[in-house]
């Protein structure tokens, strides 16, 4: 069987820095995420998680420092080009048409990319509405209608339909109820147990952290911590922080 060690890397960030003007986001931040892997990338309001989910889908340019995608550094490739390569993010805070169908939103998220046939885009459109079965019973429905947890499964869905090969998910629990924030996350894991590959990007420490294989702690731009998830759900200090458990 093959160790999370000697899996090939897929993504990985080198000594990222990057700035909003004069002020510094990212500190030298390095992470890597390899195939088949669920990492997440773990923080409070402020530490500088979004801003590294857009510098690695190209939404922000780095200062310094570099992003290496499937072996070829794509630091200089424009978003949409990583997105058709298959570094897919999902849409932030749930980023739906409003005014199409959820078919319709399903369909957005495969512009760009080429299927071999019909049948074989067809079949992944049933392969996310079998994913989401919420999202099969309102297909007919406009999306902005649906309700926040529908949305966010139509986010992760139209995201599913580009074929990515990392996946990237930005707080994707941020607003909903918990409930729909366990039935979220119990989707991504089958998402990663059927073979696509995500970092997760979360500040819902139980969640994130009992289903993933590796976690990064990143405070105020800088990673303080990484190592296998479950070590760190057991460490106190991480507890205590992230988990209100002293």
């Amino acid at each position: 069987m093959t160790s999370s060690e000697e899996k090939p890397v897929l993504l990985e960030v080198r000594d990222a820095v990057v700035h909003y003007g004069r002020i510094e986001a990212l500190h030298g931040v390095s992470l890597v995420v390899r195939e088949g892997e669920l990492v997440t990338l773990l923080g409070s309001n402020g530490a500088g998680k979004t801003t590294m989910m857009r510098a690695i889908s190209g939404l922000r340019p780095l200062s310094s420092g570099s992003v290496w995608f499937e072996g070829r550094d794509i630091s200089r490739v424009k978003a949409h080009q990583r997105a058709i390569d298959g570094l897919v993010q999902a849409p932030e805070g749930r980023g739906v048409f409003p005014g199409m169908s959820v078919t319709e939103n399903l369909e957005m998220g495969c512009y760009g990319r080429k299927f071999a046939s019909k049948a074989e885009h067809r079949e992944r459109l049933d392969w996310v509405f079998d994913t989401f079965p919420r999202l099969a019973e309102r297909r007919a429905q406009v999306g902005g209608t649906l309700s926040g947890g529908e949305q966010q499964m139509l986010a992760i869905g139209r995201a599913l339909m580009a074929r990515p090969r990392v996946l990237l998910l930005d707080e994707p629990s941020m607003g909903l109820a918990p409930m729909i924030i366990s039935q979220i996350f119990k989707i991504i894991s089958e998402i990663n147990a059927q073979g696509t590959t995500v970092l997760l990007v979360e500040q819902n420490a139980q969640q994130a952290l009992s289903r993933s294989d590796r976690a990064y702690i990143l405070e105020t731009g800088s990673v303080t911590r990484s190592g296998p998830a479950r070590e760190l759900l057991a460490d106190d200090s991480i507890r205590a922080a992230y988990l209100g458990v002293a």
